[in-house]
């Protein structure tokens, strides 16, 4: 069972880790790109027309994939657990902890869902570039994707072991 653990531990680590490469990225190429875009404005050398193009891509990636990586490291934003603190009983808790993780799979099966199909079904192209919609589109599904699996992970780990989330 160790092997099995250490073997998951590392899968989620090395997810987390390209998605966080992914997401640092397209920050950087966001700054850079916004960056060049103001000093242009000023000293207009040449014209960046397609930029807008390169920065839908680079901002739906690093959201997208931003979250899933906080999503699997449990960082992401949280409005606050003052519900769980009032509960009695570590059943009551764990309970809490699966409807919320229930809600959280119902939304993200319905995002996933249709967005998938608007990738799948998507058929245009950037203006400039001609790059496929889909590419652009493409980082909802996987990303939802990998946080489902997760939640998925999540609920497994509170019906089956003593260990909480």
């Amino acid at each position: 069972m160790t092997n099995t653990n250490n073997t998951i531990i590392k899968i989620e680590s090395g997810i987390t880790m390209i998605l966080k490469i992914i997401s640092i990225f397209m920050f950087v190429l966001l700054m850079t790109m916004t960056t060049a875009n103001i000093i242009v404005r000023f000293i207009p050398i040449f014209s960046l027309h397609w930029l807008d193009e390169i920065l839908e891509l680079a901002f739906a990636y690093l959201i997208f994939y931003g979250s899933a990586a906080a999503w699997i490291s449990h960082e992401h934003f949280k409005v606050g657990d003052w519900i769980s603190g009032r509960l009695k009983t570590d059943k009551q808790r764990k309970i809490y902890k699966l409807i919320l993780e229930l809600l959280s799979l119902t939304f993200l099966a319905i995002l996933f869902y249709y967005s998938l199909s608007l990738t799948v079904e998507s058929e245009e192209v950037t203006s400039y570039f001609e790059i496929p919609k889909s590419i652009v589109y493409s980082c909802m599904p996987v990303s939802s994707g990998i946080m489902l699996l997760f939640t998925i992970k999540n609920m497994i780990i509170l019906l089956f072991s003593d260990k909480s989330i």
